[in-house]
């Protein structure tokens, strides 16, 4: 078990991003197309995080030509260039699943001021 913990200790981020639920968030994702190499924008709003250490991940949602579409991304893989926060949400749960249920201005979360 030690020897998993090791190279698990390995793969983690130096910098973990600092970002929370309901932040609207812009995570810049690498992606490979053959030989070339270049980085995409994905930016919603943090509904969710979950698990710890290596395996710790956070769905983004956004709709996207009026279809919800949720993203899961490891926190610590090596295809996520950054993570960088637009803006802070004011929420008061830790998981944001009620919004997949609701439509135009009523799934928006208020910013957070201060």
């Amino acid at each position: 078990m030690d020897a998993l913990k090791a190279i698990a200790q390995d793969s983690l981020k130096a910098e973990k991003p600092v970002f929370a639920i309901g932040d609207t968030v812009r995570v810049d994702v690498k992606i490979r197309e053959g030989e070339r190499e270049r980085i995409q924008a994905f930016e919603g709003t943090v509904i969710a995080r979950r698990g710890s250490g290596v395996s710790e991940t956070f769905t983004v949602r956004r709709v996207s030509y009026g279809v919800g579409v949720e993203r899961v991304f490891p926190v610590h893989s090596p295809n996520v260039a950054g993570v960088k926060v637009i803006r802070h949400g004011k929420v008061r749960r830790a998981k944001l699943y009620y919004l997949r249920n609701r439509v135009g201005k009523a799934s928006k979360v208020k910013e957070k001021i201060g």
